[in-house]
């Protein structure tokens, strides 16, 4: 199992980690195989999604504050309930398709970490298995 850790800049965000995951997957030489991209944080998640055009991340944080307002009813005295909900609805993993040390990924799709709580240093951990 492998770590990445990051420093997110804004209180929600979505952050491409294609890159960080690329140096670990050549580093460590993983050919072929399943990844599980993890984070251990209850306020942030994994997802993937388009990168080309910026606009799709901004409509997806934009959306979901609508959908889940930061400042609902909420009972939890932290004051980040919308986070937890935010978490949960996108999920702490994904898994990927690793083909001759390349990830599986379509032609406009990026893999991020998705802050919710920032802004924060952040875990990610990779688990790799062979095939």
């Amino acid at each position: 199992m492998e770590k990445i850790s990051i420093n997110t800049k804004k209180e929600k965000e979505l952050v491409n980690i294609d890159s960080e995951i690329k140096e670990v997957i050549l580093g460590k030489k993983w050919e072929n195989g399943i990844l599980t991209i993890y984070t251990p944080h209850t306020t942030s998640a994994i997802t993937i999604n388009e990168n080309a055009d910026p606009d799709v991340a901004r409509d997806i944080l934009s959306h979901l504050q609508e959908l889940i307002p930061r400042n609902a009813d909420f009972r939890h005295l932290e004051g980040n309930s919308d986070a937890h909900i935010l978490s949960s609805l996108l999920g702490a993993s994904e898994q990927i398709i690793i083909e001759n040390r390349k990830m599986l990924l379509g032609t406009w799709q990026s893999i991020f970490f998705a802050e919710f709580d920032g802004p924060r240093a952040r875990n990610i951990y990779l688990k790799f298995l062979n095939s």
